[in-house]
């Protein structure tokens, strides 16, 4: 509780205190006594209850969970060099303007990209992930300790406190996994999105260049 908001509850408790002991030790209850008993409970009342929603107005920051692994950056290799410039780019930004202890990467059931704090487990999506590309639309968890099925990113980083899903249309997700319940701003959340549009939209064209590249008949026809 701030020392202001502790001031305000001190003082309702001293009045509220001081009109009972005023009451009891009167002799006579007088209408103008009852009145000024009225008024100060009220008074008193009122002290304690700005205590309470000045509490409420500055709640304490929720501590950094400490998370069990190895800072490191893995890109997948075969991709191309724009491709490799966004995801370094991206997820650095990511993990040094937000509140995210790590990032990955999802696209046609690959891992592109882990960075920060990350572990060897096979990422395999689950409901969360699939209820996003359903809805596509982010799945934000911000206490992962109140969502069944938050086992499925255990792969990305066990224990993970807060997590955002992203999906990259129908073919991948961004999982970002914060240091501590509510850490993701609603900020972050639209970069959030605002980035694996353009990602999505890189991949996607990269994959139909590809499949359109003219194949070679190894006989010459």
């Amino acid at each position: 509780m701030p020392g202001s908001a502790r001031l305000c509850l001190i003082s309702g408790l001293l009045v509220l205190g001081l009109a009972i002991f005023n009451a009891v030790t009167a002799g006579t209850l007088t209408p103008a006594l009852q009145r000024a008993e009225v008024l100060s409970g009220m008074a008193s009342v009122g002290l304690m209850l700005v205590a309470v929603l000045w509490t409420r107005a500055i709640p304490r920051n929720p501590k950094a969970v400490k998370l069990e692994g190895e800072q490191g950056l893995e890109i997948t290799a075969g991709l191309s060099e724009s491709v490799r410039t966004e995801l370094a780019w991206g997820s650095h930004q990511f993990l040094t303007a937000t509140s995210a202890a790590t990032i990955l990467v999802n696209w046609d059931q690959t891992v592109l990209l882990r960075r920060g704090l990350i572990t060897k487990d096979p990422f395999s999506p689950g409901d969360i992930c699939r209820r996003s590309t359903e809805r596509q639309a982010l799945v934000s968890l911000v206490r992962t300790a109140l969502y069944p099925g938050r086992q499925e990113f255990d792969a990305v980083l066990p224990g993970l406190p807060a997590v955002m899903v992203q999906p990259l249309g129908e073919r991948g997700w961004i999982v970002l996994g914060g240091w501590s319940e509510r850490c993701f701003t609603r900020s972050d959340e639209r970069w959030l999105a605002g980035w694996a549009e353009r990602l999505r939209t890189q991949l996607e064209l990269i994959s139909v260049v590809g499949d359109s590249d003219p194949q070679t008949d190894p006989k010459g026809i």
